[in-house]
C-alpha cells in the first residue's frame, strides 16, 4: 500500500459494562463485566492498520492519564500520531452498555478530542493515493466542524471517506450539505440511511444518499448479517453478508470502515473491499470490546472455501 488512511475524527476511552438489560429509568443494574478501553475512531484505524494500512491519527488527544492510555494504544497498533497533546484537557470517555443480545448503547463525555483546531490541522498533509476520514461526530463539535471546513479544501487528490454515525440527524443540514459536496465515499448503516433520506427501503435510500454526493462517488450501506449495498454510477447493488451470533455488535461498523478503507488502499475494487469489509465485521462481533477487528491472516483464513 502507498497511501494512508488519514483520520480526522475523535479517540475517546470506552467504558464497556455488559448487563442483561438496560435499567428502566431511575433505575440500577449490575454489570456482570466491566473494562476501560480505547475506543470512537480508534477502532477504524485499528481496523486499518490491522489489514496492513498505514495509518495516521490526525485528531485531538488530551493530557492527562486518559489521553495518556490513546497514545499508547495507538501506538500499541503502529498509529502515528499527526499532533501534539491538547494543554486545555484530557481525553474524553464514552459509557458502552452491552446487554445480552449484543447490542449497545451509548453515553459520551467529550474531551479535548472535541477540540481539534484549524492551526493544528493545518499541518497534516493528504494528497493522491491517501484516504481521509471524516467522522460525523467531528460535524457536531463547533471547533472540528470548523477545522475540517478550512482543511478539507487543501485536500488534493485523496478520497475523503465520511461515517455520519449514530448522531447523524443531529448534524445541522447546511454543515452535512457541504460536507457531502466533498465526499468521495459516504459509508452509513441501514438506520442512519433510513434517517437521514426518511425511506424505509434502503436500495432507494442508498440511491438517495448517492444523489446528494458529487458524480461518481459511492455510497455504501452497511447491513447487518446481510452485509452491505452500495450505489455507485447509478446502480445499487447487494454485497452479501456472514450471519453469525454476536457477542457484541459494538465496533462493528469502525471495523467495516478501516478494512473497507484499508482495502481500496491496497488497489481493491470497491466490491471486493466491501465484501471483506463485510467479512470483518462479521468476525468483529464474535468478540466483546469495541475494538476487536481481525487481522489480515485471520480474515484470510475466514474467507477460505469452507472458512
Amino acid at each position: 500500500m502507498t497511501g494512508r488512511l488519514v483520520h480526522t475524527g475523535q479517540v475517546i476511552l470506552d467504558l464497556v459494562m455488559r448487563v442483561d438489560s438496560l435499567p428502566e429509568p431511575g433505575g440500577d443494574v449490575l454489570a456482570s463485566e466491566t473494562a476501560l478501553l480505547p475506543g470512537g475512531g480508534f477502532n477504524v484505524m485499528a481496523a486499518a492498520a490491522r489489514s496492513g494500512a498505514q495509518v495516521v491519527y490526525a485528531g485531538a488527544h488530551g493530557t492527562g492519564q486518559f489521553g495518556d492510555r490513546v497514545r499508547s494504544a495507538l501506538h500499541d497498533e503502529g498509529v502515528t500520531a499527526a499532533c501534539p497533546p491538547s494543554e486545555e484537557s484530557d481525553t474524553g470517555v464514552c459509557v458502552a452498555l452491552v446487554d445480552d443480545s449484543g447490542e449497545r448503547t451509548f453515553v459520551t463525555g467529550s474531551g479535548a478530542e472535541a477540540g481539534l483546531t484549524a492551526e493544528r490541522l493545518a499541518d497534516v498533509k493528504a494528497g493522491p493515493g491517501d484516504v481521509v476520514y471524516v467522522s460525523g461526530y467531528s460535524l457536531l463539535h463547533g471547533a472540528n466542524r470548523a477545522a475540517l471546513a478550512a482543511w478539507l479544501p487543501s485536500v488534493d487528490g485523496a478520497a475523503v471517506l465520511l461515517d455520519p454515525g449514530p448522531l447523524a440527524s443531529q448534524i445541522p443540514q447546511e454543515v452535512l450539505d457541504s460536507t457531502l459536496s466533498q465526499v468521495d465515499i459516504l459509508s452509513t448503516n441501514a438506520r442512519e440511511a433510513r434517517g437521514l433520506t426518511g425511506s424505509e427501503d434502503l436500495h432507494k435510500a442508498a440511491a438517495a444518499l448517492a444523489d446528494r454526493l458529487r458524480p461518481s462517488s459511492t455510497v455504501v450501506v452497511r447491513d447487518g448479517a446481510a452485509g452491505c449495498l452500495v450505489a455507485m454510477d447509478g446502480t445499487v447493488e447487494r454485497v452479501d453478508g456472514f450471519p453469525v451470533s454476536p457477542v457484541d455488535t459494538n465496533g462493528a461498523g469502525d471495523a467495516h470502515c478501516g478494512v473497507l478503507a484499508a482495502m481500496l488502499l491496497d488497489g481493491a475494487t470497491l466490491r471486493a473491499a466491501a465484501r471483506r469489509a463485510n467479512a470483518a465485521a462479521a468476525l468483529s462481533v464474535l468478540r466483546p470490546g469495541p475494538a476487536t477487528a481481525p487481522t489480515a491472516a485471520e480474515l484470510n483464513e475466514f474467507l477460505l472455501p469452507g472458512g
